[in-house]
């Protein structure tokens, strides 16, 4: 095995934070959230966004509940330009909706951005410079102060346009782009400046937003850092402190939760983690992990299939099929372990009473994101009895009694084995029909009549039943008479007397199928014959005592 060049990496420099108190903390309620899903995640795109799609995308977001929505960086294409007064001339913004802007410190690109939202009733101007070592060395080739200098420099002009504009609606954030890079006392510094030069208050809140511009560490040391700097940062009622986390290192949810733990007010994401390089932080699966905890998301993600589809047909970006709650097999299960748990847990369920979700491997209900419980099960050649049952039970109301389930099971597995593809719910109820209720074989049915006449002293007035039958067996015709304390028990005796095979039924189970008066009736059985042989059967008839000989009858040709 090749060894990995490992020495050409250094660890990512702890905080010097000893008393932490984050990892003690709670989330008790949702961060404001904030979609950059026209702006970040359309940046990322193969294919941007058509300004229609961009509308689209803008109607799922607000339906989806987001009052925060970074629309676009107007000031760097005609379309995003073009987007952005769309939305505003024509009334499409929601009143209780703030749009958001990006736009670099940089003069001409502020002005622009200012034109992008004049008749706004409401919009942030998101200001950012990067101001990482790596970037003022090698990008800028600028020191701190000069680096300083254009975050003022930036800030004071959009302060001059807000005021200009007289609309009190135009906030203010700004962005030390690459902050997981920056020197923390440096960071804070820079923001200093900037509440400073914006006139930051409790009345004027200016957002400071600590991007995870690249994920470069662990989220336990980001969040150590959001820890430090909201300790540090002065006039903490002046600033609402958001996070904007990327996906470099897989972790991004986990550094926003762990931010919000360490002091974070607001979160910056994009649905299913769109978005540059690995992607942003997911808000789909953040949002759900706190309603899984009994958390308000303050999103409305209970059609996650519409979304997925919008989302899917504006960005052509499919959802990895295993996402986080959105996937289309995340509440699929395979395995027969669990489908099995999976199937006793959801009748459990329904027996405790006290509405809360408890089914194992299933951490949400799928019908609160729009799911439905049809595609939990699924079987393949990984599948057990549990989970064919179940399938079986939920989709056809065919409920095969646990001594039965292994047979058929081997059965089911058999075939995917042989296809290696998955069994619909469909051929796997064909299959339980070919197998047992259809099933041709040496013994064939062709008359039955049956007649109760009531039981003498001795048996306490029990009915004892007759039975006169025809059968086909083999090359032969039947034709017997018997009696018994039950149709069952009179055909296997009269068969057994006529046809010279001796069995005996170990096991029998019935049920009807629907609830109608018109019902049908499901009967099986399990059959021993002296020499060791086993086998199982199933007869479907509107008449139970029929559908428990043709059952008896299924086992039979089964044994051929």
């Amino acid at each position: 095995m090749k060894t990995m060049n490992f020495n050409k990496y250094s660890a990512y420099p702890a905080v010097g934070l000893t008393d932490r108190t984050w990892p003690d903390r709670t989330i008790n309620e949702a961060p404001v959230w904030c979609s950059v899903d026209l702006r970040d995640g359309n940046q990322a795109l193969p294919v941007p966004m058509s300004v229609d799609e961009k509308i689209a995308m803008f109607r799922l977001l607000v339906s989806v509940g987001f009052k925060e929505i970074e629309v676009g960086f107007p000031s760097a294409s005609a379309t995003e330009f073009a987007f952005v007064r769309r939305l505003i001339e024509g009334g499409l913004i929601p009143d209780d909706v703030t749009i958001q802007v990006l736009t670099q410190a940089r003069e001409h690109l502020i002005r622009k951005s200012f034109d992008a939202i004049s008749g706004a009733r409401s919009a942030i101007v998101h200001l950012y410079n990067s101001t990482s070592t790596l970037q003022r060395e090698v990008v800028f080739r600028k020191n701190m102060e000069e680096v300083k200098a254009i975050a003022i420099e930036g800030t004071r002009l959009v302060r001059q346009l807000k005021d200009e504009s007289r609309n009190s609606g135009i906030r203010f954030e700004y962005s030390p782009e690459s902050f997981t890079g920056t020197e923390l006392e440096y960071a804070l510094e820079v923001c200093h400046a900037v509440m400073d030069t914006w006139g930051a208050s409790k009345d004027e809140k200016i957002i400071l937003n600590l991007p995870s511009t690249v994920e470069m560490s662990r989220p336990n040391l980001y969040a150590d850092r959001i820890e430090w700097f909201c300790r540090n940062i002065k006039d903490r009622d002046a600033v609402l402190i958001s996070v904007h986390a990327h996906n470099d290192r897989g972790t991004a949810v986990a550094t926003a939760e762990f931010a919000v733990m360490a002091g974070a007010d607001r979160v910056e994401g994009a649905l299913f983690g769109n978005g540059e390089r690995c992607g942003n932080m997911d808000i789909v699966t953040m949002g759900l992990n706190l309603l899984t905890q009994g958390v308000n998301p303050g999103l409305d993600f209970s059609d996650l299939p519409r979304i997925r589809e919008v989302y899917s047909r504006c960005t052509r970006m499919d959802v990895h099929p295993r996402h986080p709650y959105a996937g289309e097999l995340v509440y699929t299960a395979f395995s027969g372990s669990h489908q099995d748990a999976i199937s006793k847990g959801m009748k459990a369920r329904g027996q405790k009473g006290d509405g809360l979700w408890a089914v194992p491997y299933l951490p949400i209900d799928p019908e609160d994101v729009g799911c439905t419980y049809e595609a939990i099960v699924r079987i393949n050649s990984q599948s057990g009895k549990g989970g064919v049952a179940y399938v079986l039970e939920k989709e056809y109301g065919i409920q095969i009694p646990k001594w039965m389930q292994p047979d058929f099971a081997e059965a089911v597995q058999a075939v995917a084995d042989r296809t290696g593809e998955e069994l619909s719910a469909t051929q796997i109820h064909d299959l339980f029909h070919s197998e047992y209720v259809r099933l041709q074989g040496a013994l064939a049915l062709k008359k039955c009549n049956i007649s109760w006449a009531e039981g003498d002293g001795e048996s306490s007035g029990a009915a004892t039943t007759l039975i006169s039958s025809v059968v086909a067996y083999g090359d032969r015709e039947l034709s017997f008479k018997a009696e018994g304390n039950g149709p069952l028990d009179a055909f296997v005796k009269g068969f057994i007397r006529e046809g010279g095979l001796e069995f005996t039924v170990e096991e029998y189970a019935e049920h009807a199928i629907g609830h109608s008066a018109g019902a049908s009736a499901i009967a099986y059985v399990r059959i021993c014959c002296p020499d060791g042989r086993i086998s199982f059967g199933a007869g479907i008839d509107s008449n139970i005592s029929l559908a428990s000989i043709r059952a008896t009858q299924s086992a039979l040709n089964r044994l051929h």
